[in-house]
């Protein structure tokens, strides 16, 4: 069945409407996975399903292709019934620092043979007599003997061995568990206190190096179920920055907004009415995917004191949000209302990574206002539908959203007494957004796509006739990417990204059509991940580069360091913070 919606406005009863054709649908669900990659060597595999094991989540392994000499493997966390479940354990897998996407669980899939051209069949008096089979090792896998032991080097495992172990359809057969080495280790149950310590340290070198950064940050979080039907989590944040007591680089004010913050993290409550399923509370309501950047997750606010560099476990702000989800076979859908939106936070001037608007023209003073944001009336609540469907193995969506926009737009006031000057004031107006995104894997690379199309939002003009130097334009912003999976567990991503102004104000500071890409790479030398991230425009100049290594030691302990290089246009988004290069190290305790 198809279902064909409009919503235009602030027509909430078509929101409605459109959700009550959700109990159209078939009652049976769905089950979900999280597809983590596809690895050619089981001793790769057998790594990360280690370490995921060790972590509380449930790993699954198929194979998806058969080469000569090896077997292409497909390494999933799950199956859940529902996708709230699957994109529970997407949020865990992302603050180990593992990426993934949501699939449909298929059971049992077809393994394909590699098309292999066979080799010229020799003249008779020439045949060659084949070489014996070799022999197929009887020992059965490393597994773990101690609890709460530091597990073995996984163990370089035989090639016929995984084939059985992971086409087996019956329990007599050898878990995948047991393939990996996993078979002697019993995973404790959840611990009804969880979280992490992360503590941060940043040196910039622009005119006046300084450290810019010495933060220790606290997250405890706790969880459990009322009764069949209801489960809860209640969380929090607390962080200290000691660099604004070392020295008195920084100014007063931002030592009071970056010095000491405390903040209330996901706490709702889970409710579960057969195929529907509600979440009331602080969360985090995530629709787009890619990465580094955000296109599609537009609900999100966003912690942007340090521009996009920290992890997106960090930057991310949950939303006070009543979300009602409603899952059927392939379908999904998801009704969102947010009484008391969160914005993003910008921090304040005099901070390194404030967002600055154009500078004045020679002879005019700035000067910034308090943030005008909305005061929290319930006629400034966002609302949103969101429809979701798997087919054949594409994850299509497509969403409405009716919103304050997130991030401020800066207002801007001439005044020639006492001097002439530029008063800015960051403030926030009502946006509509209609967009959609789709994901395929195409057996071991994944596509990606998002696109946005987002109207009434305010932009900056540069002339001075203009009384308060902002234009209301319409918006689309694109994304398409693609992700390889390479030799030595390494993986690469690429993306690229475009905003199209289709009624372009000639005074705009932003261009008709702004172009950007970017390239992720990551692989791994021993124990050790090497990172490496470059982001730029293609029309503007301007670029990011961060190279990075991670070093997960233990099993709960991970050491990350790397450096942030900005380059290009000072008028473009990464170029403006051409003097913020830094050096950084971070290390993480998980509980």
């Amino acid at each position: 069945m198809t279902v064909n919606c409009l919503l235009s406005g602030r027509s909430a009863a078509r929101v409605v409407a459109a959700a009550l054709l959700w109990a159209l649908c078939a009652a049976a669900r769905a089950d979900y996975v999280v597809q983590v990659g596809v690895f050619e060597k089981p001793r790769h595999a057998g790594e990360i399903a280690r370490a995921l094991h060790l972590a509380g989540l449930k790993v699954k392994a198929q194979p998806i292709i058969e080469v000569p000499g090896s077997l292409m493997i497909r390494l999933m966390v799950g199956p859940y019934p529902t996708r709230r479940e699957a994109e529970d354990a997407l949020v865990r897998l992302k603050a180990l620092g593992q990426e993934g996407f949501i699939r449909k669980y298929v059971d049992e899939p077809e393994v394909k043979r590699a098309q292999v051209k066979p080799p010229a069949e020799p003249p008779p008096a020439q045949a060659a007599v084949p070489p014996p089979a070799p022999p197929v090792s009887k020992e059965p896998p490393i597994a773990l003997e101690q609890l709460g032991a530091e597990p073995p080097p996984p163990p370089e495992l035989d090639e016929e061995q995984l084939k059985l172990a992971l086409a087996a359809p019956s329990p007599g057969g050898v878990p995948a568990e047991d393939l990996f080495g996993l078979g002697g280790l019993a995973v404790a149950p959840p611990s009804p206190l969880t979280g992490f310590f992360q503590s941060e340290a940043a040196y910039a070198w622009p005119e006046t190096a300084h450290l810019s950064k010495f933060r220790q940050t606290l997250e405890l979080s706790a969880q459990g179920r009322w009764g069949r039907w209801a489960k809860w989590r209640v969380s929090g944040r607390a962080a200290y920055d000691a660099v604004f007591d070392f020295d008195d680089y920084y100014r007063a004010a931002v030592k009071d907004d970056q010095g000491t913050q405390t903040q209330l993290r996901e706490t709702y409550l889970d409710i579960n009415a057969g195929n529907w399923d509600f979440r009331l509370g602080r969360q985090h309501i995530i629709w787009g995917e890619m990465v580094a950047l955000f296109f599609a997750d537009v609900v999100s606010a966003k912690d942007l004191r340090e521009f996009v560099l920290p992890d997106f476990d960090m930057l991310r702000i949950p939303q006070w949000a009543l979300r009602s989800e409603y899952f059927s076979g392939d379908f999904h859908g998801e009704l969102v209302w947010i009484p008391y939106p969160a914005y993003d936070d910008i921090g304040v001037p005099g901070a390194e990574f404030y967002p600055y608007p154009s500078p004045p023209p020679p002879g005019f003073g700035v000067a910034f206002a308090d943030e005008d944001k909305p005061a929290g009336d319930l006629d400034e609540s966002g609302y949103g539908l969101r429809l979701s469907y798997i087919q054949s193995g594409w994850d299509v969506s497509g969403f409405y959203y009716s919103s304050m926009d997130v991030s401020p737009t800066f207002f801007r006031e001439v005044v020639s007494a006492p001097s002439p000057a530029f008063i800015y004031r960051p403030s926030h107006d009502r946006i509509q957004q209609l967009g959609a995104t789709l994901s395929k894997d195409f057996e071991s690379m994944v596509l990606k796509a998002e696109l946005v199309y987002t109207q009434d939002r305010w932009f900056e003009v540069t002339r001075l006739s203009d009384a308060d130097g902002v234009v209301r334009q319409d918006v689309f912003d694109y994304a398409v990417g693609l992700e390889y999976p390479l030799p030595a567990r390494s993986r690469l991503n690429l993306q690229v990204f475009q905003r199209w102004f289709p009624d372009h104000d000639a005074d705009m500071s932003a261009k008709a059509v702004e172009s950007g890409a970017s390239i992720y790479l990551s692989t791994h030398w021993g124990p050790v991940e090497p990172q490496l991230l470059a982001v730029g425009s293609l029309n503007r100049g301007d670029w990011l580069l961060r190279p990075k290594l991670v070093w997960p030691f233990g099993r709960q302990w991970r050491l990350t360091g790397g450096v942030d290089i900005f380059g290009g246009g000072r008028d473009g988004l990464f170029g403006r913070y051409g003097d913020l290069d830094r050096v950084y190290t971070e290390l993480r305790y998980t509980f």
